[in-house]
């Protein structure tokens, strides 16, 4: 079961990475003209990689599409000799979830979630809806990644993984594709689904389905589109088969559930030091703060201290004594009031008795011989 993808590439940039695989592109939309998504979901406008050969032809029923399909075989199906494959191929915007091309009403969202998958079993007898489309309409859909829910508590809990290459190279799944017209509309409408297979031995713990992947630029891919193959073959019932090559699955964020969120979050794994919503990293980026600002804290305390300990010549800085506090009523500073004391101690030294300088001898006998006279 392939139910949601990722592809948040835009079509240049799809293109330039097939191109490098050998998947030339001959023809592709505009950047603008598809989206592009973390989140890619049923209904979306997705990126189908096919040969670029005669438009498939719509009609009102089943029976005349068949006999105009048949026609349109006739006159193509025998190579002319000496031919040589000049197979054009094009990138096109088509919408997830095949409708088929003798249906005459759009149909509602729910018949279409239907037909987003086709079993590779289904393909093994010429019968069924996928008849014509396993014969001339097989294409390649490009993602970078496929999700799947792994259920826990008998379904009660769905945990999202999301499964790509571990070369990091475009997930090439294969697919069919169809050309409707409904009967009240002038436009065509182009719809592809993914083919799905039984799951590899790395993914049966998630679920018992898989996407059937082909190698980039492989003969895979080539026989698979191949325009001239217009009957179904072992050769190419053969191709449908498990991926046996490295992969990468992992649990992502739980919001890739919810069809409309979009994020690059969603593709990366939820234990991995890149992801902005993992518990272990908030926890670890508070730790992170908590280290740095302790670290200011003792470069400051240690800056106070060195510039507390020099002066600007480097020579020791003198200590201040600080005056005692004066008392509660006083209303002086300490400085001013240890200077009018002293002040007064001089004043009353000077003119008291008891405490007045003797005079010198010489000075004393002047004074005796004045008051002798």
């Amino acid at each position: 079961m392939c139910g949601r993808y990722a592809l948040a590439l835009r079509p240049s940039e799809v293109r330039q990475q097939l191109e490098q695989s050998q998947m030339p592109v001959d023809s592709a939309p505009d950047d603008d003209d598809v989206r592009q998504s973390y989140n890619f979901a049923p209904g979306y406008h997705g990126l189908v990689y096919r040969a670029d050969g005669p438009e498939p032809r719509t009609s009102t029923s089943n029976n005349q599409h068949h006999e105009e399909q048949g026609k349109q075989d006739d006159s193509t199906s025998v190579p002319a000799a000496g031919h040589v494959d000049s197979t054009k191929y094009k990138l096109q915007a088509m919408k997830w979830g095949l409708v088929p091309v003798w249906t005459k009403r759009n149909p509602d969202y729910g018949s279409m979630l239907k037909t987003i998958n086709c079993r590779d079993d289904s393909l093994y007898d010429d019968r069924g809806m996928w008849t014509s489309m396993k014969k001339k309409k097989r294409c390649i859909v490009v993602a970078q990644g496929f999700y799947e829910w792994l259920k826990k508590n008998n379904g009660k809990e769905k945990i999202p993984y999301f499964t790509k290459r571990k070369d990091g190279q475009l997930m090439c799944f294969a697919g069919l594709y169809d050309c409707v017209q409904f009967d009240d509309s002038e436009e065509k409408l182009y719809t592809y689904t993914v083919i799905t297979t039984d799951s590899n031995k790395q993914l049966k713990f998630l679920h018992d389905r898989m996407p059937v992947i082909l190698d980039n630029g492989s003969d895979a891919i080539k026989t698979w589109l191949d325009p001239d193959r217009k009957e179904w073959s072992t050769d190419l019932q053969s191709l449908l088969q498990p991926y046996d090559g490295e992969l990468e699955c992992y649990p992502v964020s739980k919001e890739v559930g919810k069809v409309g969120n979009n994020s690059p979050q969603f593709v990366v794994p939820v234990n991995s030091a890149a992801n902005k919503s993992n518990i272990a990293n908030f926890f670890g980026n508070q730790q992170k703060v908590a280290k740095v600002r302790k670290d200011e804290g003792i470069k400051r305390e240690r800056s106070e201290a060195e510039d507390g300990g020099n002066t600007a010549s480097g020579a020791p800085q003198q200590k201040r004594r600080i005056p005692a506090m004066a008392g509660p009523g006083s209303s002086q500073s300490p400085q001013k009031r240890g200077t009018k004391a002293a002040a007064k101690k001089a004043t009353r030294s000077a003119t008291s008795n008891g405490s007045a300088a003797k005079a010198s001898p010489s000075k004393q006998r002047r004074i005796e011989s004045f008051f002798a006279k």
